[in-house]
């Protein structure tokens, strides 16, 4: 799907949740005329018009103008107007705003590199539910950017992204569950689980992961065997540099 497929979607079920819960009447008629010229492709009108419905305060139009800059639909390129106005749209609650803002903070994409800011944000994201904040949250605890690293923070955040299908958590969760980072003990049982669900997603990293469990459980049974005197087994442990 492409970056203007995933922004005319997302835009068009702002609009519908905007009639239910962001109702700003003087500004709804602006945000549907440029909704109207985003579906005939017409993106400099549709720009045009999300402005003015965002100088309004409108906070689907908001965050429709600063996917716009972001991409270049149908305005010049300009990140730090899209941080601009990504910020004024995440204050409102839309929360992939919230999220787009943390990737700018995150990347220093139109504002400073501030990691602080970049986990503030992923984290309103996330407890609006978004996987992608949810996994980018964990990845923050997991490293200590802008938070006290905590292991156990991160298998929180990557589990509810992993349960919602994102592979990129799944794969950090099966490697918590490996590692025994965060959890009480290693689990090489829910790490295969998790690898195999993310490699099954196309995930290459997912895939040498789970490589590498299937490796550790042949090591385990081809030690048991040599150990009661099997010379196969020797060898095939010799093989692998295996003492």
């Amino acid at each position: 799907m492409s970056n203007l497929t995933k922004f005319l979607l997302v835009i068009f079920c702002i609009g519908a949740v905007n009639f239910l819960l962001l109702a700003n009447e003087k500004a709804e008629p602006n945000f549907i005329r440029g909704l109207a010229c985003a579906k005939n492709e017409d993106y400099a009108e549709a720009a045009k018009w999300f402005r003015k419905a965002a100088e309004q305060g409108h906070a689907g139009a908001q965050y429709a103008l600063a996917v716009c800059y972001y991409n270049g639909f149908g305005v010049r390129k300009d990140h730090a107007e899209a941080a601009k106005w990504y910020k004024k749209a995440a204050i409102q609650g839309i929360a992939d705003a919230q999220h787009r803002l943390a990737v700018c903070y995150y990347n220093g994409s139109g504002v400073r590199k501030d990691h602080a800011e970049a986990a503030k944000w992923f984290r309103k994201a996330a407890e609006q539910g978004i996987a992608v904040a949810q996994y980018n949250l964990a990845v923050c605890y997991y490293n200590g950017f802008g938070v006290e690293k905590d292991y156990t923070e991160t298998v929180k955040w990557s589990r509810k992204a992993a349960e919602q299908g994102n592979d990129l958590a799944q794969g950090l969760l099966g490697e918590c569950y490996e590692t025994g980072r965060g959890m009480k003990r290693e689990d090489l049982a829910e790490a295969v689980k998790w690898f195999k669900k993310a490699a099954e997603q196309g995930n290459v990293k997912a895939h040498v992961s789970l490589g590498a469990c299937y490796l550790k459980k042949a090591i385990k049974c081809l030690k048991k065997a040599a150990e009661q005197g099997d010379e196969e087994a020797k060898t095939m442990l010799r093989s692998l540099g295996v003492q």
